[in-house]
């Protein structure tokens, strides 16, 4: 797996893992993947790559080099070697995802299928899959389209908007990356179930997200260029590579021979709702599971603030009697006052939250304002139930030197983003009281 840290390259590792095959997943930076055998390699080191590709069946090639200079000549190159170095390794087959258009004229499309033709010239058989925009939390193409309609309910847009698109959920994805395993090479075109266009996908990904209608006005000499500048302005998405994606905008990408793609793969994919249903809900039970490994900062839309304070000897042992005494109480949490504020404020805007305390906490309860998502020994994950502003999670882990709490936040359209930016200042000391806090009731007196 060439590209393994990326957004594609782990899920498809992590599927690959679950249905039994022996992944190594390879990286210039050594990918972390549970179950896979991860190693730092440089595609342009052609000695590294053919001792990594030894033994390997099959490839699959998820590479590009949109932050670099002169990505185009870069991303040719490093699929030539990288298709002489399989075709020495003798690896039976390259998958390879690239991308959909006819003749395009941006750089990037043309470079996509640049790299399945130099990576064919090794004399390894290839599978190349050409999908357009991919929908899935933490693509750049989703994580553009997410702080576009969250944080403009009014847009002035190029005509591009109208361009016509066939989007693909990342699971479908994942499923025709597999499936690739599998059938004759050659070059498939795959998307979902609709062809819309980008200014349907933000109307779709609003209601998906329960948002109000976005209103676009359409400027028709406001060119790709232009645009991807202020879109600069919108989201904290890597310059270097919107700018790339933003230039392919005009061109149309929809599939044109979906008989063959359907003969050689037995499923159906899923349609534009569903995709980013699906999207926006994978993220959620995500952060349910893995909300302590985060780190501080804003990712694929979620704002973490993550802090911790060390234990006193013995004090470990009470944590978790602690934690199982939660509920039906401000005075739990620390900082009783601000929260029967933050409580008040909220019944301004809708929400009603109310104090409980069940027989014990379990995943599945309900508890206070929360609802467990995880509890194990020395730890417990919590989603915050009906927030106006949008969701939050909030958890605790410790071992026997230190307790870690990390919070999270999703924000809801223009107020969740105004809530956090107001509150940012605060939060995180607020977070480091909470944090001493849950200490010092634990610890001996």
């Amino acid at each position: 797996m060439i590209g393994a840290s990326g957004f594609v390259g782990r899920a498809l590792s992590v599927e690959l893992v679950a249905a039994g095959h022996e992944v190594i997943g390879l990286s210039r930076h050594r990918p972390e993947i549970p179950g896979a055998e991860g190693r730092a390699v440089d595609v342009a080191d052609g000695a590294a790559l053919l001792d990594a590709l030894a033994g390997c069946e099959s490839a699959f090639y998820l590479v590009h080099s949109l932050s670099a200079g002169d990505f185009r000549a870069r991303d040719r190159q490093l699929a030539e070697n990288f298709g002489r170095t399989a075709a020495a390794a003798g690896v039976d087959r390259i998958v390879y995802l690239g991308g959909l258009g006819h003749e395009p004229e941006s750089e990037h499309l043309s470079s996509r299928q640049e790299v399945g033709v130099a990576l064919a010239s090794g004399h390894a058989p290839v599978v190349e899959l050409r999908a357009a925009v991919v929908l899935g939390a933490g693509s750049i193409s989703f994580e553009m389209l997410r702080y576009l309609t969250e944080r403009l309910p009014f847009m002035v847009c190029p005509r591009w908007v109208r361009t016509r698109i066939q989007p693909i959920a990342s699971a479908d994805v994942i499923r025709y990356l597999i499936g690739a395993l599998e059938v004759e090479p050659g070059v498939y075109e795959i998307g979902g179930a609709e062809v819309t266009s980008y200014r349907e996908m933000i109307g779709a990904y609003a209601t998906a997200r329960g948002l109000r209608h976005r209103r676009i006005v359409d400027v028709p000499y406001l060119t790709p260029r232009l645009s991807s500048y202020w879109l600069d302005l919108v989201t904290p998405v890597d310059r270097r590579v919107s700018h790339a994606l933003i230039e392919s905008l005009v061109t149309e990408v929809v599939v044109h021979d979906r008989a063959r793609t359907d003969d050689a793969f037995a499923f159906q994919p899923v349609g534009l709702a569903d995709a980013l249903s699906a999207a926006l809900d994978d993220q959620a039970k995500a952060l349910d599971h893995d909300l302590l490994s985060r780190e501080s900062g804003l990712n694929d839309g979620v704002y973490t603030v993550r802090v911790s304070a060390p234990l006193p000897d013995e004090a470990s042992r009470r944590l978790d009697a602690d934690l199982d005494r939660m509920g039906g109480s401000y005075s739990w949490y620390g900082l009783a006052f601000a929260w029967k504020v933050r409580a008040m404020l909220g019944r301004l805007v809708g929400e009603r939250w109310t104090l409980s305390c069940p027989p014990a906490i379990l995943e599945g309860q309900t508890v206070d304002w929360w609802y467990v998502t995880r509890r194990d020994p020395g730890m417990l994950v919590l989603r915050a139930a009906s927030w106006f502003f949008g969701e939050a999670w909030f958890g605790y882990q410790y071992d026997e030197r230190a307790l870690v709490q990390v919070g999270a936040f999703r924000p809801l359209g223009v107020p969740g983003f105004v809530y956090w930016k107001i509150l940012q200042p605060v939060h995180r000391k607020v977070f480091r009281a909470l944090v001493h806090y849950r200490v010092r009731r634990v610890s001996p007196s």
